[in-house]
């Protein structure tokens, strides 16, 4: 009987032991183990594989992959193989998909800081916006979406908008009464119509179809797409107006983002953060190769030395919508000194 009330004491006071440690829960030691914590992440693009941003990405994944040694893998997956844009960005929200790489655009209907894009002109050259974005102002539209379960960790680079059309415009008004394919937006028909043009709303895949026809006299995008998308084909006049200047944008979940230890987030933010420097010079190699490939294919390329009076022509808009971007447009204004 005696034994038997010793083995059941031993056993109560190993019992205890363990849920004291299971409680009093060494800190130091449960850190120690969330800093050391093994993961595989996967990344979303929509773009090709050998595509700058992509580049980018896969540059971000092998500085957190060398920093962590190996602890924290992420895999990228371009081409649309985790789903488009809108998909991926819901999946990111519910945590399913860890990282994604997305246009500003969309994100302005998580953060309506982000619209401030949208807005034409408000960019005086790419220094100009590279400035903004590696601000104060820029940081706060980034932490913005933290509201919508994301976190944003680094801009990249998007390039310039810019008109490509039938017949040549080399100024403001050359642009009037052309029927002009624009993306879906309140402020894009806008600014068409402020230029004195037409908007005309039209699916991306129908667009050269579209300039072939004659629907439309023009569209506009950055210089690689107009290449890569062959529109050169069936217009030849290009216009370097640069009326919008939409970043990119590298984020993650924000469930992803709690679990992480304090240390591992420090290591994911400065790797998005470094890997800049990457995507933003194969951007400029990129936007480079394309030009030269349209003058080579006979695209008539006309440069704006003065972007003074297509600001004022789309004053109008900018006034418009000024109340909803005051902080953000002072900013920008600031970043010019």
């Amino acid at each position: 009987m005696n034994t038997k009330k010793l083995i059941a004491g031993a056993l109560s006071l190993m019992l205890a032991g363990s849920l004291m440690a299971g409680c009093g829960g060494s800190k130091a030691g449960d850190k120690k183990a969330a800093e050391g914590a093994k993961y595989t992440f996967r990344l979303a693009e929509t773009h090709p594989a050998d595509y700058p941003t992509t580049m980018g990405d896969k540059k971000f994944a092998e500085l957190v992959n060398e920093r962590t040694q190996g602890r924290i893998k992420i895999e990228v997956f371009p081409s649309s193989q985790l789903g488009e844009e809108k998909a991926v960005i819901e999946q990111i929200q519910l945590g399913a998909i860890e990282f994604t790489r997305v246009s500003a655009s969309p994100l302005a209907e998580f953060n309506k800081a982000f619209g401030v894009f949208s807005l034409p002109y408000i960019f005086d050259n790419n220094d100009h916006m590279w400035k903004f974005l590696n601000g104060e102002a820029g940081n706060k539209i980034l932490d913005g979406l933290e509201k919508s379960k994301m976190k944003g960790l680094a801009y990249y680079d998007g390039g310039a908008r810019n008109f490509y059309t039938k017949n040549p415009v080399t100024k403001v008004e050359d642009l009037k009464g052309m029927k002009i394919r624009v993306q879906q937006s309140k402020i894009n028909m806008d600014l068409i119509s402020a230029l004195g043009a037409s908007a005309t709303p039209m699916p991306y895949g129908e667009v050269y179809s579209g300039l072939q026809t004659g629907v439309i006299d023009g569209a506009e995008n950055n210089s690689p797409s107009y290449f890569t998308a062959n529109h050169y084909q069936a217009v030849k006049n290009f216009i370097l107006d640069g009326h919008q200047r939409v970043p990119e944008v590298l984020l993650i979940s924000k469930v992803t983002w709690d679990k992480l230890s304090e240390e591992d987030r420090k290591i994911i933010k400065q790797a998005a953060i470094d890997s800049v420097a990457t995507q933003r010079e194969l951007w400029g190699k990129f936007e480079k190769e394309s030009m030269d490939k349209l003058k080579a294919n006979g695209v008539v390329v006309t440069e704006v030395s003065d972007v003074k009076p297509w600001q004022a022509a789309v004053k109008p808009v900018i006034d418009k919508y000024v109340a909803d971007y005051k902080e953000q447009l002072d900013a920008i204004d600031q970043a010019r000194k």
